[in-house]
């Protein structure tokens, strides 16, 4: 590889080095890493060029610094944060009027056996994560059909690894509709998010292949040797009193299921199809009208746009003209969900985009340097092509950073690390910053981690331990993660 021209590190970059080590550390220990994140953003206002001199001016502009980092990352990831937020809204008055459940009532009649009962709740799950994403699904998708999976042969550790597998683990790794782990690892690894979901969705389909594949021979060896068996008759697990509880936002409590509201049909035929067509709308516009193609932010306005009519018009069908009451409820409930997911990811994104040189300009001034760019360009020298090492590398470092439990914050390290070791390197950017997503999302979102909220939900709808769950997940998981790497290695060569 050709020689990368040195760049001089300053006390800012080391600062930064320092604060990625201590994260780590802290993730090794299984704890948060906002404090690290916001300390580190504070020393780069420190060491920055403040627009005063004076020590007292330097230390009101690094306070400035800390509120703008964030600022940043938060204006980056509203949009994201907003469709989610609608999406949730529209699901609870959806499920208000008992049109959720009527959503996925016909997929009872395709489970005839213990493996057709797998498959079908696997892949209602990731239908309807991809378009809810997996926490709000689970409880959607749980309680109707895993007690109808048991019945006809499915073991309850079968049914959760069904969940989770598909749902928490290819659906989210992937997240091809509403965009949002992309959005993050995209934005901190300077490329598009439009570039990035491609790699993002075959490298899922990989991981969630293999891991499906090994899991699936795994139970059918043990229900075969009697070492599983499912519940018989009256013995048959009920989700709804810990599983759907599980899944539940902290001020809604659990309520009886709600008779099918009047209009509830037409919305339970209605919202899939019109979600579904706007899903093919924009795969048709990208393949045969490249030219008029929905991408980016105009996806993601179509389908925050399409959610917000369709709860206002699910809203009236539910609450009649009590609506102009009942809306602000699902969505003060759909934004509770969002900023859940995405305040603690806030202040770790905002560390981690300041190694971006374009965001480091936005937050610390014009001519800040890129802080985590400028070292990978340094390290780019000592790679030397190693394709094989940078590969599998970055999947490790995933891996690691899904540790803690969500996933979502290690994707600005992921994107990060990408984009400056990928540069540095003159290796495809968006294959790396996919693979370690993917490793990323499936580790903590989850299901390697036994305390990610993702395997504790999974877990508890269909009533068998986390710690069981994760146990035989982990060989066909690590497996699918190495199988992508390979692939990723022969892509990049």
């Amino acid at each position: 590889m050709e020689q990368i021209e040195q760049v001089q590190l300053t006390a800012s970059h080391w600062v930064f080095l320092l604060l990625i080590l201590a994260i780590f550390i802290s993730i090794g220990f299984r704890k948060g890493v906002i404090v690290p994140s916001i300390a580190g953003i504070f020393m780069l206002g420190l060491l920055a060029d403040a627009p005063h001199e004076g020590v007292l001016n330097q230390m009101i502009f690094a306070v400035q610094v800390v509120f703008r980092a964030l600022l940043n990352a938060g204006t980056e990831l509203f949009d994201i944060m907003l469709v989610i937020a609608l999406m949730v809204a529209m699901l609870k008055s959806l499920q208000h009027q008992g049109a959720d459940r009527l959503m996925v009532a016909p997929m009872k009649k395709l489970m005839v056996g213990p493996w057709t009962a797998f498959f079908v709740v696997g892949i209602t799950m990731y239908i309807a994560a991809a378009f809810f994403w997996p926490t709000p699904a689970v409880a959607l998708v749980g309680t109707v059909l895993i007690p109808v999976a048991m019945q006809v042969g499915l073991p309850a550790i079968g049914a959760a690894m069904a969940v989770n597998l598909f749902g928490h683990g290819m659906a989210l790794s992937a997240d091809p509709v509403i965009q949002g782990a992309s959005r993050l690892t995209a934005s901190a690894a300077g490329i598009e998010t439009t570039t990035l979901v491609p790699y993002t969705l075959l490298f899922s389909l990989v991981v969630g292949g293999v891991a499906i594949t090994m899991a699936c021979l795994a139970l059918r060896r043990d229900m075969r040797s009697g070492a599983l068996e499912a519940p018989k008759g009256d013995e048959v697990f009920t989700p709804r009193s810990a599983g759907a509880a599980a899944v539940q936002t902290d001020t809604v409590k659990e309520e009886e299921e709600p008779e099918a509201g009047p209009y509830a049909r037409i919305f339970a035929i209605a919202v899939p199809i019109i979600l579904l067509g706007i899903a093919g709308l924009m795969i048709y516009r990208a393949v045969f009208m490249p030219d008029q193609a929905i991408r980016g932010g105009g996806a993601t306005a179509l389908l925050g746009g399409t959610a917000t009519l369709l709860l206002v018009l699910s809203s009236f069908a539910s609450h009649g003209h009590h609506a102009l009451d009942g809306i602000s409820t699902y969505t003060r409930e759909g934004f509770f969900f969002a900023i859940k997911i995405f305040a603690p990811i806030i202040p770790i994104a905002g560390f981690f985009f300041l190694g971006h040189p374009g965001h480091s300009a936005e937050v610390i001034g014009a001519g800040a340097a890129g802080f985590l760019f400028d070292i990978g360009h340094n390290i780019g020298n000592y790679i030397d092509g190693n394709v094989f090492l940078l590969t599998f590398g970055m999947a490790f470092i995933g891996l690691l950073s899904g540790m803690d439990g969500s996933g979502f914050s290690g994707l600005p390290l992921v994107g990060s690390l990408s984009g400056a070791l990928g540069t540095a390197a003159n290796v495809d950017i968006h294959v790396l910053a996919a693979l370690g997503q993917v490793a990323a999302i499936f580790a903590g979102g989850g299901t390697l981690a036994a305390w990610a909220f993702g395997v504790a939900a999974d877990a508890g709808i269909a009533g068998v331990s986390p710690a069981a769950l994760v146990r035989r997940n982990f060989v066909p998981v690590i497996s699918g993660i190495i199988v992508a790497s390979l692939l990723a290695v022969f892509l990049l060569i």
